[in-house]
């Protein structure tokens, strides 16, 4: 469910410029993991994780990336609960997105990212990462694994035929 601040899939979809990267947030109280996609959006690359301040200095150094990364979107992890209710966190992304909306005309949506971080810290644990080792990369690898779930739905949807960001508009 899209607010004023963050959009459906479709209108996101709608609203995004072409040959630009998307950006994958997985926003958590003390970081922010960043990953970046290939301007195919085919392939999203952690990034790097930024340590959380306060909103302002976050928000502007987040939207310096965005500029000198070409972003054309964002895509923000939404972390709900397991029965798909929305709980303090969820409110807190949301927040986020609601001040990050009025200081960037980047379009922003919302991407289930449940169970991303217990996945990444899995995958480290059976590549036999240290503990530091998984600290320090967690939260960008866990923002790489929502933004490629969010780049796989569209690659299924363009597959099934649905429109995508990169079909021609219809003509009338």
């Amino acid at each position: 469910m899209a607010t004023d601040s963050t959009l459906s899939l479709a209108d996101f979809l709608k609203v995004l410029p072409r040959n630009t990267r998307l950006i994958g947030l997985d926003l958590g109280t003390k970081t922010i993991g960043l990953a970046l996609s290939d301007l195919g959006r085919g392939i999203a690359s952690p990034m790097e994780t930024i340590r959380r301040k306060k909103f302002t200095i976050d928000a502007e150094q987040l939207l310096s990336i965005c500029a000198r990364q070409e972003v054309g979107g964002v895509v923000l992890g939404l972390p709900l609960n397991m029965d798909g209710t929305e709980g303090p966190r969820a409110q807190a992304t949301r927040a986020f997105a609601r001040n990050l909306a009025p200081k960037s005309d980047l379009p922003i949506t919302l991407w289930d990212e449940r169970l991303s971080t217990s996945a990444v810290t899995r995958t480290l644990l059976e590549a036999d990462s240290s503990r530091a080792k998984r600290a320090e990369v967690v939260d960008k690898m866990a923002a790489a694994y929502i933004l490629q779930g969010f780049l796989d739905r569209l690659g299924h949807m363009s597959a099934a035929g649905r429109p995508t960001f990169d079909d021609p508009p219809e003509a009338g």
